[in-house]
């Protein structure tokens, strides 16, 4: 059984630890004290099981540097600040840089517990995350559980992922949205790289434009107007690890620019300071548009993506691998139901059939949100399927034929008397309808 979540309070003056501890100890809250944010980082790991809780003012290093060096090494560990009255300023870009909260003193007892508590539940839940696409990932085979799929499309991805992955050189992934593109960064960078090292996902789609040089490349005290203190860009987050750029082709032109400098450089310099730091880190980036042609177009930089697309790792829409829909869709019963941790219900045949006829434009998310409804008995799935894209008749029926008879063989294993059975086909027919359709029994077999 794991060991509670602690409480880590970091203070100079020894009657502020003294008071502080003993109020954790009485609400039943496991806690241990720290004079020096030397002291505290001893402790601080993406495995640990604590929370920070600092005072920002300190001899040597203070709260604000530890808060910078506590969430370089865990992006996701709760910091809570004590701030000293007048420092409300200071705690608004502690808040920006990452912190979880900030207490103003003189603190009451119940602002105090209700700041932890929160911060310790949060801690939870992030472990219990992490425990659980553990032990999704390290069944039998790690990266056939993360990137599912039997037939010969995704046979091919893993393959190239595990070529890619030892080489450590910049990726570029391609794919319509949901075809799982972060998933398979995430297993390109667990290949790679050993131990614990930092995968920092930055979506740029996301970030306001005005905003993103700062957030990515971080900036010293006085680089702009209301830069009171200095702070880690992500790129920084991530030194001896990823930077996943998730839609690099919402990044502006002119940051783009700045990209390639670091990329090629290896090294990032913050806003107002010539100082480069060395980064030693990988980059991943994705795209669902076709970046060539955005070069074309002068909307991205043919120099940048040159750079970027050294290796190219292109995933298929679920469209294209059918055969898939029906095994990917109880594989994703399963991981919802552990995460809500409810029993997994068995879909019918005939519900499988239904998933396997439908054109799921949001691919893999998409049916994942239909697993979902399914575990929470909202399954909706017995919907008529909606219109398909305009092709001849003929087109079809043969898209139709072709997914409903790998969808039984996926489900039979490649069993054909069970098909032609359930089907109401003849044994010659099936075999002529797979060989038309380009099947082979043999792709749908257990392993």
């Amino acid at each position: 059984m794991n060991a509670p979540i602690e409480v880590l309070f970091v203070d100079d003056e020894e009657d502020l630890r003294r008071a502080a501890s003993q109020t954790l100890d009485l609400a039943g809250l496991p806690v241990r004290t720290a004079s020096s944010a030397e002291d505290a980082l001893a402790y601080v790991s993406r495995t640990w099981r604590g929370v920070l809780v600092t005072d920002i003012r300190m001899p040597g290093m203070d709260g604000m540097q530890l808060l910078h060096r506590a969430i370089s090494i865990d992006e996701d560990l709760p910091v809570v600040l004590v701030t000293g009255h007048g420092d409300v300023n200071l705690a608004v870009d502690a808040m920006r840089a990452g912190a979880y909260d900030f207490i103003e003193k003189p603190f009451s007892v119940e602002r105090l517990l209700e700041s932890v508590t929160r911060a310790l539940e949060k801690r939870q839940l992030t472990l219990e995350n992490r425990e659980l696409r553990s032990s999704v990932a390290n069944r039998s085979d790690d990266l056939e559980t993360r990137i599912a799929g039997r037939s010969k499309l995704m046979m091919a991805v893993r393959k190239q992922i595990r070529a890619i992955a030892p080489t450590h050189a910049d990726v570029l992934i391609v794919g319509e949205t949901g075809t799982g593109k972060e998933l398979a960064a995430r297993a390109i960078h667990d290949l790679t790289l050993p131990g614990d090292r930092p995968f920092v996902a930055i979506n740029c789609a996301a970030i306001p434009a005005e905003m993103m040089e700062a957030e990515l490349f971080g900036y010293e005290a006085g680089a702009f107007a209301g830069a009171m203190r200095a702070r880690f860009g992500k790129f920084e987050h991530a030194r001896n690890g990823t930077i996943f750029l998730d839609d690099i082709e919402n990044m502006p032109l002119y940051l783009q620019a700045k990209l390639l400098r670091v990329v090629q450089e290896r090294a990032v310099t913050r806003l107002g300071s010539n100082d480069p730091v060395p980064l030693n880190a990988r980059f991943i980036a994705t795209s669902s548009v076709d970046l060539e042609r955005a070069a074309d177009a002068e909307l991205f930089r043919k120099d940048l993506l040159y750079r970027l697309n050294i290796a190219t790792l292109r995933l298929p829409p679920l469209a294209d691998r059918a055969e898939d829909i029906p095994s990917l869709f109880v594989h994703l019963v399963h991981i919802v139901a552990t995460q809500l941790r409810v029993p997994a219900p068995s879909p019918s045949d005939q519900m499988l059939s239904i998933i396997s006829s439908r054109p799921w434009p949001g691919n893999v998310r998409e049916l994942r949100n239909a697993a979902e409804r399914f575990v929470l008995g909202i399954d909706g799935l017995d919907e008529r399927v909606g219109d398909r894209p305009s092709t001849t008749l003929r087109d079809r029926v043969n898209d139709f034929e072709r997914q409903t008879i790998a969808a039984e063989l996926q489900l039979r294993q490649g069993n054909l008397k069970s098909v032609y059975e359930t089907l109401g086909l003849s044994r010659k027919s099936l075999y002529e309808k797979m060989q038309k359709l380009g099947l082979d029994r043999n792709d749908f077999r257990q392993s």
